[in-house]
């Protein structure tokens, strides 16, 4: 097919993404081969469109909960006129795509998490008026209209999972693991920093597994390397990595080049060998904690993000106080957690009770994210005085946001500098802080 690519005459197209960092990515995507067929493509925009298309998240009940929602309130705006077509791809629709069919046959198309790119051809096949012959229609699944601040991007260097985690339905909606080639990421990376990029949050449901399924052998180390060495690469950030397995000489590259934050998101889920088992995570409690030694020995000042879970099925009041006691032990300068949830058609549905109620859950939950306040504010109170390196991301009334090497967007502390002096967005700067918060720093431009 070929078609127009000014956008001038296409239909309006708005692109509601939800759920993680790897959807987003699929969405840029879709946006760039919308535009290029045509189309007038805009972000989560409220400003109404002839079209509405939500990349759709099914990974935890809370998630699907809010993926229903939002469908649910474009297709009351189609009925009421104020959108013509509502289309559904991702996470949920990959999963669920017959049951969402038959109970909302409102929707124009269910599309999944891997052939989306037809919804390109469907919608482009609608309005004739936006082709054009003399341009070739862009099939890359590369090309990017990335909406994210001034300085970052994602990354996605694979798809897939091969660990089938007791409680995690991304098998069931991913498949096997799939890595890109380095030389398909370099080139991407390349073209990012091309147009003004220069932070890339590197991302995939199993970094630590990167490569084994295109080189015979771990390689994440070896991609971010090459990736470290392209000019105008700030700084680099690793997301989701896998406790088993680990990629070991990743570390190395990152204690060698400062363009490799020292920085790393590794998702644990718990510490009691019983859980951990019950979880099928290939790894105990010992293990996990020399784990979390070596990574510290072998990159000094690193800080670690992790996710912990409560009331997955085992966890009893002495399997919870290990728990909290582990956190107290490694005081992880970031944490999230949150509540076992049954996954219908994952091993934990299949195997065990979830009997564990939901109050229990909650109570948990929060004595845990009590305890990682404390903690977070007792580490950030620790940079008070120093001198460090931000990122500017927007400029407010009062102050600037900013963030630092070992901050990733939306789930990080953010730094709000004092407005002493013009900054500019998208640019880096040294700056004092003068104030520390559990979720923020307060700074001033050196």
């Amino acid at each position: 097919m070929r078609c127009h690519k000014s956008g001038i005459n296409g239909p309006k197209v708005n692109i509601i993404s939800l759920g993680c960092s790897k959807n987003l990515v699929d969405s840029e995507r879709l946006m760039k081969m919308l535009e290029d067929a045509g189309c007038r493509v805009e972000f989560e925009s409220d400003q109404g469109a002839d079209i509405a298309v939500i990349n759709t998240c099914g990974f935890i009940g809370d998630a699907k909960e809010e993926s229903i929602d939002t469908i649910m309130q474009h297709v009351d705006a189609k009925s009421r006129g104020l959108i013509k077509k509502v289309y559904v791809m991702g996470c949920l629709s990959e999963r669920y795509r017959d049951d969402l069919i038959a109970e909302i046959p409102e929707i124009d198309g269910f599309y999944g998490k891997f052939d989306w790119s037809g919804l390109v051809e469907e919608i482009a096949s609608q309005h004739p008026q936006t082709r054009d012959d003399k341009v070739p229609f862009n099939t890359s699944m590369y090309g990017r209209k990335v909406t994210t601040g001034p300085s970052h991007a994602f990354v996605k260097i694979a798809e897939g999972c091969n660990r089938y985690c007791a409680f995690c339905a991304i098998p069931l909606i991913t498949g096997r693991f799939k890595s890109r080639p380095i030389e398909e990421i370099e080139d991407e990376v390349k073209s990012l920093v091309a147009s003004g990029y220069s932070e890339f949050n590197i991302i995939a449901q199993d970094l630590s597994s990167y490569g084994i399924d295109l080189y015979g052998e771990l390689s994440l180390a070896s991609l971010i390397e090459r990736l470290a060495d392209i000019d105008g690469v700030h700084w680099l950030r690793l997301h989701y990595a896998y406790p088993a397995q680990f990629p070991y000489d990743v570390l190395d590259v990152m204690r060698r080049r400062p363009n490799v934050c020292a920085y790393l998101d590794i998702a644990l889920q718990h510490i009691s060998d019983n859980v951990l088992d019950n979880m099928r995570r290939h790894i105990n409690g010992r293990q996990t904690r020399e784990l979390l030694a070596e990574i510290r020995r072998r990159v000094p000042g690193i800080h670690l993000r992790t996710t912990l879970m409560v009331g997955f099925p085992g966890e009893g009041e002495k399997e919870f106080e290990e728990l909290l006691d582990f956190v107290r032990e490694q005081r992880f300068e970031r944490m999230g957690a949150f509540a076992y949830c049954e996954e219908e058609g994952t091993f934990g549905a299949k195997n065990f009770k979830d009997a564990i109620d939901d109050e229990t859950k909650q109570r948990r939950l929060d004595k845990l994210m009590t305890l990682q306040e404390e903690i977070s504010q007792e580490i950030q109170q620790q940079k008070v005085g120093s001198n460090i390196e931000v990122v500017i991301d927007s400029e407010e009334e009062d102050y600037y946001v900013g963030r630092t090497q070992w901050d990733s967007p939306e789930v990080d502390p953010q730094v709000l500098i004092k407005k002493q002096r013009t900054l500019i967005p998208g640019q880096y700067y040294m700056v004092k802080v003068t104030e520390a918060l559990p979720f923020e720093l307060i700074a001033e431009p050196c």
